[in-house]
This record gives C-alpha cells, structure tokens and sequence, in this order.
C-alpha cells in the first residue's frame, strides 16, 4: 500500500515539514568547529550518502565515528551504512499514522515528551521532533553508530528539541512514568522477549500517555534488511559472532493482539495496513 502523496492537505499534515532532506552528517564536534561551513560539508556527505546504493559498497570512512568497532559484535554496528540506507530509503514512512493516532486535529501540548525505542538512524525522532517543536523527543538505541549518525543529521537539519542515547530497550534508564508518548517501529523483528519490551513500554509512559507500535506481517519482506546485512557481512568475511538472527520475527495478528494484554492498558487498538500491524495503546 502506497501511502499519500506529502503535498496533499489534511489537518495533520498541515503544520509539516514537505520532506526530510537527505542530509548525512559527520562528526559532531567537525561540525559545530565548522560553524558557516557546516552547510557544505552536509552537501558533500550528501552525495557520499549515494555511494551507498550500489551493491554491496562499502560504508565511507567519514561516516561513521572515529571508533573502531570489534568484529563479531552486532551487524547493526559494523554495517550501519547499510543500515541507515533501508531506513532513510526502503521502509514504510509512518509518520503521518503516528501523528493522525497522537494529534489528529491538534498539536501535542507544550513540553510533552516523547521517546522512540529502537530509534536506529533517528528517522521518526528527527522528523517528529523538527515538524513538532514544543515536543522533547528522545530517542534510544543499542547501536553506538547508529545513534552517532542520528545525532548528526539532527545537528545538521538543526533540530534542538531532540536527543540521541545508547541504551537497552529492556532496560531504559528513566523512572517511571517518564513519557508522555512512545514510539516503536520494527523493534520486535530483532528483539527477543517482547512481552518483556512492552512492560517497560508500560512502565516508562505517563498515566493517560500513549504509545505507537508499527510491526511488519510478512516474513520474507521484513527480513529483507538482515539478508542484506548477513549478505554484506559474509562476503566481506565479518559474520562471524554476529547476534542477529538471519530472519526477521513477525507476529499473527492474533499474536499481536494478546501481546498488549499482557500490560493493564486503558485501551488498546490494533489494525492492519498492508503489509504492517499497527497498535495503539493508552495507559490509565
């Protein structure tokens, strides 16, 4: 299912962004020394940013951070590049569904705060947070890589309302009741324990908050992006010690359905579109 063209009007849309520009962004503190030349050197990344299409290419020295990262760590880690391609090019754009659930006639009020679980390249935080500017978004991710490029490319689109950490989606290191809103796309692909990620989903969001699940249906098309990973991994000689599995996990939609029962939830909402699961749930 494709989704609606950008420039078509709606109450929701009204207030957005038309499109993210396709920025990649280099070392923070380059960057900022930069000041007046940031704007060109996000251009030249840009087209860096090309070179990633072409088959089996290997990631640019300059975009990723000046860390080395260990072979047979996470394939999330080694091949981030490959990674941030899917999201930023390949995968379902949800963000008008997250705005339509959240907002479908307003704006969040001032100050509410948001977190994405499972952010990856910062896709939904950046785009929530720029087109939303009296929201404070957090968005959380195991991948140090991944994190480092969201927290570029927000620097270099100039969004200051939101924020990058490293940190365990089973494990958030914030007290309870934190948020007033959650976001998570195709976090239980890769994620073992789902029942265990929700209860903290729970346990993080505000009395009245809500949270925003998109999960792919099929198999086949949502394990595209770890074939690809194992695929680029194996030929460079680097899977080995990977922890990712070779297929994705998808849910039934009855499996999905009893898996938001698991949490004492005020309401709870589930449908398809297309190829995805969508829920949406509010806390009492």
């Amino acid at each position: 299912m494709r989704d609606p063209p950008l420039g078509s009007a709606s109450p929701e849309q009204s207030y957005w962004p038309l499109d993210d520009e396709e920025i990649v962004c280099g070392n923070q503190k380059n960057l900022r020394k930069r000041g007046d030349n940031n704007a060109a050197t996000v251009r030249t990344r840009d087209r860096q940013m090309s070179q990633l299409a072409k088959p089996l290419a290997p990631a640019p020295a300059n975009l990723v951070g000046p860390a080395e990262v260990p072979k047979g760590d996470s394939l999330f880690e080694q091949f981030d590049w490959l990674y941030i391609l899917c999201r930023e090019k390949l995968f379902r754009n949800d963000t008008r569904r997250m705005v339509k659930a959240f907002w479908p006639n307003t704006r969040p009020p001032s100050n509410s705060r948001l977190v994405e679980l499972g952010c990856g390249p910062g896709f939904y935080s950046r785009t929530l947070a720029r087109s939303f500017p009296e929201l404070e978004v957090l968005g959380v991710d195991k991948s140090c890589r991944q994190v480092d490029y969201a927290e570029q490319k927000a620097i270099a689109l100039g969004v200051n309302n939101c924020r990058f950490e490293r940190g365990d989606v089973l494990d958030v290191t914030r007290p309870a009741q934190s948020f007033d809103y959650l976001i998570a796309s195709r976090l239980f692909t890769v994620l073992p324990g789902p029942e265990r990620a929700l209860a903290e989903m729970f346990r993080v969001l505000k009395s009245g908050g809500r949270c925003f699940i998109a999960e792919p249906r099929y198999k086949f098309w949502a394990s595209i992006p770890l074939f690809m990973l194992w695929l680029v991994a194996s030929v460079s000689g680097q899977a080995n010690g990977c922890r990712e599995p070779s297929k994705a996990t998808v849910f039934s939609r009855e499996r999905f359905e009893r898996l938001f029962h698991t949490q004492p939830w005020k309401s709870v909402r589930v449908w398809r579109e297309g190829r995805y699961h969508y829920a949406l749930c509010e806390k009492r």
